[in-house]
């Protein structure tokens, strides 16, 4: 396995890769949920790479960077039992040198759930996948359903520029109580951990509604409420969302496929966690 650091020696690098390329871009902290990316990557790859950077430019003012759990000798040695050909660990410097001044701006997507929650923080997203793409010019990349906003975000954002990869979407792994897996679960307290598979069974309760022939909107998002509500051990709940898979617009009606999303705050610890519910297209409706 071999460890790079910058741009250049990289780009240089993948040109004598073989074909095709999986990258799976992750910002450490490997779990479980990351490397089921990279073993898909890996089944579906001749070269996987991955990378690892934690982004600052996705990162609010009063959020969690300087504390952002790092174990990049953990996350090496994982990623080498996984057979992977190309570590990708770059520095901020290195991403965002002196005098960078170019963003990559998301549309409506990205004023949404997420985007209302964390002002600027899919433009970060969206600029740094675009640079990871530049400079590893990977013919897939993987990333998981848990971030289902980040998804539809990176889906439009290779859409309308035409990047040319292919983006692979893995289903969210979960602990045994549902519990979605996420490097930020590290802060969960005992008490909280306890607590913490609420977010999942209340997102469940809505899609087995959905499945009872229930298409009201409104009382998908109020029956996660009512179950999110009764755990004392939330501190808050930011969202609860019932919008439409694609355009992430909320729904009256669920007619056609839909995300049933929230996001809460347990502590200094925010869950975010969807269910999908019909058919979700794989590409973007240019139309919206």
């Amino acid at each position: 396995m071999q460890t790079l650091t910058t741009n250049a020696a990289t780009s240089q690098f993948i040109r004598s890769c073989p074909r095709p390329l999986g990258l799976v871009p992750t910002m450490g902290a490997l779990h479980e949920g990351h490397l089921a990316l990279v073993r898909r990557a890996r089944d579906e790859s001749a070269f996987v790479a991955v990378s690892i950077f934690v982004n600052p430019a996705q990162f609010g003012a009063n959020e969690d960077l300087a504390t952002y759990p790092r174990d990049m000798e953990r996350d090496l040695a994982l990623l080498e039992a996984e057979g992977v050909d190309l570590v990708y660990a770059p520095t901020p410097e290195e991403v965002y040198p002196r005098g960078f001044d170019t963003w990559v701006e998301p549309g409506a997507l990205a004023e949404r759930l997420e985007g209302a929650s964390r002002p600027g923080h899919f433009r970060g997203v969206a600029t740094v996948v675009t640079k990871l793409l530049n400079v590893i010019a990977p013919d897939r990349a993987y990333f998981g359903e848990k971030d289902g906003q980040q998804l539809a975000v990176i889906r439009q954002l290779v859409w309308d520029l035409n990047l040319g990869v292919g983006i692979v979407a893995v289903p969210t792994v979960r602990d045994s109580d549902g519990l979605a897996l996420s490097s930020r679960n590290a802060y969960l307290t005992t008490e909280q951990r306890a607590a913490a598979p609420v977010v999942y069974r209340a997102l469940s309760e809505a899609r087995s509604l959905w499945l009872n022939a229930e298409t009201d909107a409104e009382s998908l998002r109020l029956a996660v409420r009512h179950i999110l509500e009764a755990e004392p051990m939330l501190d808050e709940i930011e969202y609860v969302s019932v919008a439409d898979a694609v355009s992430l617009v909320e729904l009256d009606q669920v007619g056609g496929s839909a995300m049933i999303s929230t996001a809460v705050r347990l502590g200094r610890t925010r869950l975010i966690d969807n269910v999908m519910v019909g058919n979700v297209p794989q590409e973007p409706d240019s139309a919206f």
